[in-house]
Parts: structure tokens; C-alpha cells; sequence
């Protein structure tokens, strides 16, 4: 574990680099006109049909009885609006990510390459729509698992835990492709992926712990007030964009190390 901390050491310098911040700054200004769009037009509809659906079918009643049950009986004031918020947190996910991958990997990875490895060939295993599969692919199963465990919510020490681990393997699997598409073959990519999966998903759980505060972020704008809730909302974004940019350092820097590792060790030249 100690090449995961050395990366640590070598993402968190970078990540006050001006041209990291600088590039925060892109992300954060594509999803936020994305988000004001969807949040204006669509989350008093959103709210208004789980409103429907809660009256039609009695769920009021029995989700109050379970929140005062376990001591959150003051929750059923903001019931359906938390849950809107619940219901949006994957897609907000999915654009951080969409956005990261095309606007902010590609410099972290010139960034991290041109600076600390220049002397790895190029082999370009990888592509962009290749990058863009893997991440639908991963995220379509994020969101079947992430839907699965909503009701775990109610006991906030494992919903954390279980939203760690889901944003852990999440962020391996589609980080990881994007940190080497262009550096590695495929066939060093999948020999790195298998090798280091380890090490790749305790990055991703970590990273995956330090998502979640955006998330908190997220959904404490719907209990606290609407009056807030927009500029929570921007702020839970900017949050997205900066733990996307220090963690796609973090894997770049660990994955190039490994593939200059794995090349030396096969005795390829440079």
C-alpha cells in the first residue's frame, strides 16, 4: 500500500497546481447549467408525482410509523422531497463523471504524463467512446444497486458504509479505464486492473468516502429549506468536481506508476 500513499502524496500536491484549479473550474460550470436546468423544470413535477403516489397508495402512513419507529418521526414533513433528491443523486453522479472523463481527464492525464512519466510510450488502449461504455455500463449496475439499498438509509452507519463501497467500485472501474486509455495497451490495462485491484478499489473507497459528503450536502438542502436548497445544490456540485479531479489524479498518478512498473519488469525499453 505504500505506492497508494506515495500517489496520495503526489495527487494532493497537484490538485493546487493552478492548472487543476483552473480546470475545476469547467466541469463545475457544465453541470451547474445542466443541473439549474433540470432543477428549475423538473423538481416540483418530480415531487408532485411521488406526492401522487404516496397519497394513492397509503406509503404516508406507513413511512411515518417506520421514521417515528427508529426516532426520524420529524422527517415525514420532508419525506418526498428527500427522496426526490435521493432519486436525483445518481444522474448528478453520472454528469460529474460524463463531464470529468471529457473535460477533465484528458488534462490530468497530459498533466501527470508530460510532467512525471514522459518516457512511457503511448500505446492508446483506449478511446473515448470505449470510456464512455465502460462508464454507462458501470453506472446502469450503480444505479440498480443504489436503488436496492435506499431503505438502509434509515440506519445511517451502514447506508455510509454501503455507499462507500458502491461509489468505490464505481469509481475503479470507470477511473481506472480512463487513467490509462491513453498510456497503456489493453491487454496492460486489464494485467494492471487485475494485478492492483486491491489497491484500485481501497483509492476508489476512499474517494468513495469523501463522495458522500457532497451527497449530504445534497440531500441536506431538501431537510433544511428550499429557500437554501439551490445554493447547497451548487455547492454539493463544485464538491463533485473538485473529489472527481483529486481522485482522477490519485488514480493516474498510482496506474502510471504501475504500468512504468510492469513495463520494466518485462524489460520493455522506454
Amino acid at each position: 500500500m505504500r505506492a497508494v500513499g506515495v500517489a496520495y502524496g503526489r495527487a494532493l500536491a497537484a490538485q493546487f497546481h493552478p492548472r487543476m484549479l483552473f480546470l475545476s473550474a469547467v466541469p463545475f460550470l457544465l453541470s451547474l447549467v445542466l443541473w439549474g436546468v433540470v432543477l428549475y423544470f423538473g423538481l416540483q413535477p418530480a415531487i408532485d408525482a411521488l406526492q401522487a403516489l404516496f397519497t394513492e397508495y397509503g406509503w404516508f402512513r406507513t413511512a411515518g410509523d417506520t421514521l417515528a419507529g427508529i426516532g426520524l418521526g420529524t422527517l415525514k414533513a420532508v419525506l418526498v422531497p428527500l427522496l426526490a433528491m435521493m432519486l436525483l443523486l445518481p444522474l448528478m453522479i453520472l454528469t460529474a463523471l460524463v463531464f470529468m472523463g471529457v473535460a477533465a481527464m484528458p488534462a490530468i492525464v497530459h498533466h501527470v504524463g508530460t510532467r512525471q512519466y514522459p518516457q512511457l510510450v503511448r500505446k492508446k488502449g483506449g478511446s473515448l467512446a470505449g470510456g464512455a461504455l465502460i462508464a454507462l455500463a458501470t453506472f446502469a449496475v450503480f444505479v440498480l444497486l443504489f436503488v436496492a439499498t435506499l431503505p438502509l438509509y434509515a440506519v445511517p452507519p451502514l447506508a455510509v458504509a454501503v455507499h462507500v463501497i458502491l461509489w468505490g467500485w464505481l469509481t475503479y472501474r470507470v477511473v481506472t479505464y480512463d487513467a490509462l486509455a491513453d498510456h497503456a495497451s489493453d491487454e496492460e490495462r486489464k494485467t494492471i486492473m487485475q494485478l492492483h485491484k486491491r489497491p484500485l478499489l481501497a483509492i476508489g473507497m476512499i474517494s468513495g468516502a469523501a463522495g458522500a459528503i457532497p451527497g449530504l450536502v445534497w440531500v441536506g438542502g431538501a431537510v433544511l429549506s428550499f429557500v437554501l436548497f439551490p445554493f447547497l445544490a451548487a455547492a454539493s456540485i463544485w464538491l463533485y468536481v473538485v473529489v472527481f479531479i483529486f481522485t482522477g489524479l490519485w488514480f493516474e498518478y498510482y496506474c502510471l506508476q504501475a504500468l512504468a512498473e510492469l513495463r520494466a519488469a518485462r524489460g520493455e525499453q522506454a
